[in-house]
């Protein structure tokens, strides 16, 4: 009897790791954790486990499997990027991939996604035709992209008798910003009159700053430079050309606590966020901001944090209603048009571009005393208003694929 346990031991191993494949959800967070966005990569991870966290309650599990997350670093570089995505699709049999932090990485990855007919969520990248003509049905984006930014900063600004010039990096996280900004702007009185780029890293503004002033300086009213930024350079160094003697402001949109530090320069001034952890009022964003604080040496959660949370959210909704199965066209059916709760309150992915649609939120920089120990060294937002999804009219075209 006893040889007849085991050999039947012995043949049921030969059926574990299909077993164990069968009852465990694969999920490949590719980031760019080498590199100027690192801190952007590392909250969407920090935030993706909370998120799967929270919307499992605690136990990692939906539909009686097991969730596990296989991180892998993209350097910022696009080729990189393809070639882990392409990895954990073959090699390590991952069902969903998330990331990458950079939109140049995020770009060279969608065909990828597409030749291999599996789902890619987009988490940080955030130039809007990732999820627009160049997306894939493939791909979702649980990030705000460009024109959620353009728009609602366009809100903010985009009063009578506002001159404005803009300024960002020339690349596709730039360029793309600018034109979502510039569409925006023409539903609203407001008028642009120069857009300028630097390249990624540049220490010098010189050039790019007299420019702006010769476009800005003689127009009749307010005079406003709007300038957008990720990655290395400091684009707050057109202060130290002094715009103020021609009476211009310079203001921007969010950005990481971090960054955040160097808005001290801007106090007063208003614009528009993907996220600020005092601005959303609901349960999961109470839930957020406490476990943060406890975990993570009383540090609030960032930008990107609850990006990261809500795409974890979004994955273990949609297993929900695909009662565990990860078949790409099953997961598609169930993540387009899905609604689910996250930190910034009610959120539905388009049906016809995968984009996932939130709301935004208006701020003006201020001090605050009881940010005096965080990143921000004492800089926060006063939270001004929610700007909602049926504000920022922007166009969602089909996907092509």
């Amino acid at each position: 009897m006893r040889l007849q346990h085991i050999a039947l031991a012995v043949a049921a191993t030969a059926g574990v790791s299909g077993y164990a494949l069968a009852q465990e959800v694969k999920i490949a967070h590719i980031i760019d954790k080498t590199g100027a966005m690192e801190p952007y990569a590392t909250a969407t991870n920090v935030g993706l486990r909370m998120g799967l966290e929270y919307a499992t309650g605690g136990s990692m599990e939906v539909a009686g499997k097991k969730i596990s997350i296989i991180v892998k670093d993209s350097m910022l570089k696009p080729d990189q990027g393809k070639a882990l995505l392409a990895a954990a699709y073959n090699d390590d049999k991952a069902d969903i991939a998330v990331g990458p932090t950079s939109s140049a990485v995020a770009l060279a990855m969608i065909p990828i996604a597409r030749e291999n007919k599996k789902i890619l969520i987009i988490d940080a990248a955030a130039a809007e035709n990732l999820t627009g003509n160049k997306g894939s049905r493939y791909v979702f984006r649980t990030g705000r992209n460009s024109d959620q930014d353009g728009y609602a900063n366009a809100i903010v600004h985009g009063r009578a008798g506002t001159y404005i010039a803009t300024l960002a990096p020339d690349y596709a996280y730039g360029r793309e910003g600018i034109a979502s900004f510039r569409e925006a702007l023409k539903q609203t009185p407001a008028k642009l009159v120069h857009e300028e780029y630097a390249p990624v890293g540049n220490t010098d503004f010189t050039a790019q700053a007299q420019r702006i002033f010769n476009a800005l300086k003689d127009q009749p009213g307010r005079k406003v430079i709007w300038y957008l930024w990720a990655g290395p350079g400091n684009p707050l160094k057109i202060l130290d050309l002094d715009p103020k003697r021609y009476g211009i402001e310079v203001v921007t949109g969010g950005n990481i606590l971090p960054a955040l530090a160097g808005y001290r320069a801007l106090l007063g001034s208003e614009g528009a966020t993907h996220y600020y952890f005092q601005c959303p009022k609901n349960a999961a964003n109470d839930w957020l901001v406490a476990e943060h604080l406890k975990r993570y040496n009383n540090a609030p959660p960032d930008f990107f944090t609850a990006t990261g949370m809500m795409t974890g959210i979004a994955i273990v909704e949609a297993l929900k209603k695909t009662q565990g199965k990860t078949d790409t066209e099953a997961l598609i059916k169930a993540m387009e048009g899905l609604s689910f709760d996250g930190p910034k309150g009610k959120v539905y992915f388009n049906k016809d571009n995968h984009q996932l649609m939130q709301p935004m939120y208006h701020f003006k920089v201020k001090l605050d005393p009881t940010m005096d120990k965080t990143a921000t060294q004492g800089v926060g937002h006063e939270c001004i208003r929610e700007v909602k999804i049926e504000d920022m009219k922007f166009p969602t075209p089909k996907l092509k694929d």
